[in-house]
Formats: structure tokens, sequence, C-alpha cells
């Protein structure tokens, strides 16, 4: 059997990394290491010596100059000690068939990186961006989602409905180009939407849409359907008492299925 060995990504104001670690585990990672930013530019650990990337949720260098805008500068141009190009681990990462979630900070690292959505293969090349809730402020609050069945994304596959926290400021998807919404669309690379949670219907109504992300966009993925990033926290539901209609008797799927999704991925890849 196939080893899962997940690397969390952590530093610069990442505060999620543990509950991510831990959902990894949860989901059957075999190897589960929270890692600093700077120990992969020193060269003490490789990227590419994983296969389950996971950028967490945070306030990445404090949010200045827009939601990880920093941080996406910092990956593009560091290098390790020896002068090896982040970035070509990470493609090297890539191209073996490793998978990448990036949740909240991480979602809008992957986009402001051009991992996501990588329309048509360009990779590296930002498509979309992050913006501003429309309630020009901080939203703090349960939603729920819908996966979209056609989209190639393994984290997704099998998954109807799930209830998670959201906790941003930027999470609005804008377009580079107004194009690139129908594209999103066709192409199945909207992996999640938010959703009214009586009707389970797609919705723009604030705050079951707590950031009036146009279609109600709550997640990406890439045309392999090897890379997700979305708003919410799936990591931050990894209990049934984590749920606010617990008492309610209410036992919705965990938002570890995500994780579990990849890990069974992994494994059946051999």
């Amino acid at each position: 059997m196939p080893q899962v060995r997940t690397l969390v990504i952590t530093g610069f104001g990442t505060n999620c990394e543990v509950e991510s670690a831990h959902a990894a585990r949860m989901a059957g990672s075999d190897v589960t290491d929270i890692v600093f930013f700077s120990d992969i530019v020193a060269g003490r650990t490789r990227i590419d010596a994983y296969n389950f990337l996971v950028f967490p949720g945070g306030f990445l260098d404090g949010d200045d100059l827009g939601a990880a805008q920093a941080a996406a500068v910092r990956w593009k141009h560091a290098q390790t000690a020896a002068g090896e190009p982040l970035l070509t681990q990470l493609r090297t990462f890539f191209d073996a068939g490793g998978l990448v979630l990036g949740i909240c900070n991480g979602f809008q690292l992957l986009v402001k990186l051009g991992l996501l959505p990588a329309l048509g293969g360009s990779y590296f090349s930002r498509q979309v961006s992050l913006a501003n809730n429309d309630s020009a402020r901080f939203e703090d609050r349960w939603v729920t989602l819908t996966a979209n069945p056609e989209s190639p994304c393994v984290f997704t596959k099998g998954i109807g409905r799930l209830d998670l926290p959201v906790r941003h400021g930027e999470g609005k998807l804008v377009p580079m180009e107004p194009s690139v919404l129908d594209e999103l669309l066709a192409s199945g690379a909207v992996a999640l939407q938010y959703a009214d949670p009586a009707t389970g219907q797609v919705t723009m109504d604030y705050p079951a849409n707590p950031n009036g992300s146009p279609h109600a966009i709550a997640g990406l993925t890439d045309p392999t359907g090897r890379i997700l990033g979305l708003m919410p926290h799936p990591e931050a539901f990894n209990h049934p008492t984590n749920h606010p209609g617990y008492t309610r008797g209410e036992r919705p799927t965990l938002g570890t299925v995500l994780f579990e999704n990849a890990v069974a991925y992994l494994r059946a890849r051999a």
C-alpha cells in the first residue's frame, strides 16, 4: 500500500496548521509534518518528498498588500540555500501526481500564485483573485456548501452537501476578464458553491453567501482535479460536536471528508 505523506506549510502568520495536520492524520495520512516555509528555503525539507501538500488558513503577512499577495511574490522568487527555485520543487511535486489543498488564506495564495484555476492548463498565471467581502467586514459564521458533481475535483468526489465555518475578510472571487467566469463554469473548475441551508440550492443571498462571490463560488479546482482551494475551513469541522446543530441532534458530514478523499485517491494510484 503506497504511503501518503502530507506536508502542512506554516509560518509568516499561518494559524491553522495544527488543525490541518490533525485532519490529515484523521484521514489516514501515514506521515504528516508541519514545516516552516523557512525550513524549506534552508533546504532542511523538500516539497517533492511528499505527495499531499496543504496550505492552511491564517493571516499571511498580516494580509498586508492584500491577502496572500506578499506570500505569492515570496514563493515566485524564493530559492533554496542551494540556489534551486522553490517553484521547481513545486512543479516536480505536482508533475509526480501530488495533491494540493489550499484553505482560506491558502486558497488566496493558490489563486495569486496562479495554481488555480489554471484554465487551459496555464499554471502560474493569475486568472482570478479574491477581493473584499461585499459586507466590507470580516465574516465569521457557518455556511452550507454544495459540491459540483461535474467537477473533476479529487477532493469533492461523492460529496453532496457540506456545512463548514468561514472566517475571512477577502473571499469574493474576482476574474481578470469577464469571460473567465463562463469558462470556470463550463470547465467544471467550480468545485464548491455556497448554498441555502434550508433548500440546498446555490444562492447569492447574504449571509448564506458570506462574501458575494459570483455564482456563489466557494471553491475552485484545476483541470486535473488534483488542486482544490476553498474559503471555508474543512479542518475546523473535525468532530460532530464542532457543529452548531450538534445539540439539536444534527450529524452532518465532517469537513475532514475532503482529506479522506485525498488520502483514498493517493492510495488508489498504485
